[in-house]
């Protein structure tokens, strides 16, 4: 009798065992379906909706139902617009222009009008597509701490492992306390290799993992690296080296500089993409926590003020919320 109970318990708990293997199969399939960089239009939609709630709804709520234009109703107008983070100069040069159209565009036509310069805008600034080559590519990742730079980091890996590529990140990193052994945990998750060489120069990081990525074939080497701000000549001397180190083992496989940028720091940021701007002659901005955020357009001045693209977006905390920037989407979004 006995032995027939214990038959009926190891026979439950193998369906109990097989039925979490096919869930977790499941659930692995389900994933690798749902990662990748696209981003559905309905997605990018309720993600940029308090920041098309802050810079378009309040912009044109103040002079939509006027009859015309005038002065009272056009400060108003670049006062919001400033709120909405597109910075002082782009939202002087908008109201400038509708002072010259005066004449000819009614308040009810606003809408058209900002989406056609937010539009001209964004794609003024440069490519928005992230530049992968056959073999290797080095991806010189920057920005402030805090800003989400590490988490960048392992979602682009899990991106590219997803895709097939062999990736390898830096610990450049060397000043944070700890800095190492959270993008070490990070890249175990993403299924990438690390080198870590705790407390010594980012410099020989950098050279050090070049030198492995060259040798054993690595498609992708992502380089990590300090954001301190409060020595503006201590971070341009330390990027300075690492750039050169590239430039010298590896010229032609230097794919892109990006400046991570936390999306709820609105002007802070464009002040940040001006100081990194010089020190690391950056390609692409990687925009994070823009879910929820109500400061997104801070995308139309550093596009303006500064002619950097942004590439990347980050739409929340999983490891498969990295997106490709899609321009066109994004004006789109704003304003349906």
């Amino acid at each position: 009798m006995f032995e027939f109970f214990k038959k009926k318990n190891n026979a439950e708990q193998e369906n109990q065992a097989e039925q979490k293997e096919t869930e977790l199969k499941n659930e692995t399939s389900e994933n690798a379906e749902n990662t990748g960089f696209s981003f559905s239009f309905e997605s990018l939609k309720s993600t940029i909706a308090n920041t098309a709630k802050n810079l378009v709804q309040s912009v044109t709520g103040s002079v939509e139902d006027k009859e015309e234009f005038d002065e009272f109703a056009l400060d108003d107008m670049e006062e919001q617009l400033i709120k909405a983070d597109v910075g002082v100069n782009t939202a002087a040069e908008i109201t400038d222009k509708l002072r010259e159209k005066n004449t000819r565009l009614k308040p009810s036509e606003i809408k058209t009008f900002l989406k056609n310069e937010f539009d001209e805008i964004i794609k003024s600034a440069g490519s928005e597509h992230l530049t992968i080559k056959d073999g290797l590519n080095i991806y010189l990742i920057t920005g402030v701490n805090g800003a989400g730079k590490t988490t960048l980091i392992a979602k682009l890996a899990y991106q590219f492992k997803q895709q097939g590529k062999k990736v390898l990140v830096a610990a450049g990193d060397t000043f944070r306390a700890a800095a190492e052994e959270q993008l070490n945990i990070w890249s175990e998750r993403a299924g990438a290799d690390i080198v870590r060489k705790d407390g010594i120069d980012a410099a020989a990081v950098t050279f050090d993992a070049i030198k492995k990525a060259q040798n054993e074939n690595y498609d992708i080497l992502l380089i990590d690296t300090a954001g301190r701000l409060q020595n503006k000549h201590n971070l341009m001397e330390e990027l300075n080296k690492i750039t050169n180190v590239i430039n010298k083992l590896a010229p032609d496989n230097f794919t892109e500089s990006l400046l991570v940028i936390d999306a709820n720091t609105g002007q802070n940021g464009l002040s940040q993409a001006k100081i990194f701007k010089e020190a690391a002659n950056l390609t692409g901005i990687a925009l994070t926590k823009l879910d929820g955020s109500a400061k997104g357009g801070i995308i139309i001045a550093i596009a303006k003020e500064l002619a950097i693209p942004v590439k990347l977006i980050g739409v929340g905390e999983k490891i498969t919320d990295l997106k490709y920037f899609n321009a066109q989407d994004f004006t789109r979004a704003l304003f349906e």
